[in-house]
């Protein structure tokens, strides 16, 4: 073979090893792995029915407390003339009934909550007390809408803690307690979902809330509250929202 013709061979053989490599690349070989959603990525699985285990704060959340009462709540001036000022019949004339079940609040009612995935990246998390149905977005902030009592919920799985923080805006104004302990419409409520094993089986969902807001709130405000796994929706008892509990 002359050196001409072994040099065309050559060129030949790495023309067809490159056309391989490109084709195996546009097969799926080298091609970007395609983004896992929130269900496939999710650390711990919070879907299921919930029910309130109240292991704080009990004279705050099974009775409405009495007017003026807003202990270890860091109000402003200002959000003390409007607790004291509370008056739930005009919350009923207004209707406003739902303002102690907004999302800065809501996980603090004594109730059931129902946590199912509405699609691949979205959770919903619904509450028979009052009748609340929060959603939870994964992935880029959905646009500005009207404020509602639930607000704008933004959620990211935290994957070396096994947890999910939420982060909660454009709110109507509500209540932190049944007695009109308020919180204004900027607030922000950031929430972090655990799971933890019980003893004996089970399992025991905490949910960790601080709600700030500069306006009613001198510092953050934040809370636990703690929710036991139930086997079904047999005890779920769907309620409207109530201004006297």
């Amino acid at each position: 073979m002359s050196r001409r013709s072994g040099l065309v061979a050559v060129l030949v053989v790495v023309a067809i090893a490159g056309a391989v490599s490109r084709a195996n690349a546009q097969g799926g070989r080298g091609a970007t792995a395609p983004v896992p959603t929130a269900r496939q990525s999710a650390p711990i699985d919070i879907t299921g029915y919930w029910a309130a285990f109240v292991t704080e704060d009990w004279r705050f959340r099974m009775i409405t407390p009495p007017k003026g009462d807003y202990t270890r709540v860091p109000l402003t001036p200002e959000a003390i003339k409007v607790a004291d000022a509370w008056d739930p019949a005009a919350d009923e004339a207004a209707g406003n009934q739902c303002k102690a079940y907004g999302a800065a609040a809501i996980m603090r009612v004594p109730g059931r909550f129902h946590i199912t995935w509405g699609d691949d990246n979205t959770l919903r998390v619904e509450s028979d007390a009052g009748t609340q149905t929060r959603v939870l977005h994964f992935g880029a902030a959905t646009a500005p809408r009207e404020r509602t009592w639930q607000g704008d919920s933004t959620a990211q799985w935290d994957v070396a803690s096994r947890s999910l923080t939420v982060t909660t805006t454009n709110m109507r104004a509500g209540y932190l307690r049944w007695n009109g302990v308020p919180y204004s419409e900027n607030a922000t409520v950031t929430e972090y979902f655990d799971l933890t094993p019980l003893p004996g089986g089970g399992q025991l969902l905490i949910v960790s809330t601080t709600v700030e807001d500069s306006r009613f709130l001198q510092r953050p405000f934040t809370v636990s509250s703690h929710f036991k796994q139930e086997r079904d929706g047999s005890k779920w008892n769907p309620t409207p929202c109530t201004a006297r509990w």
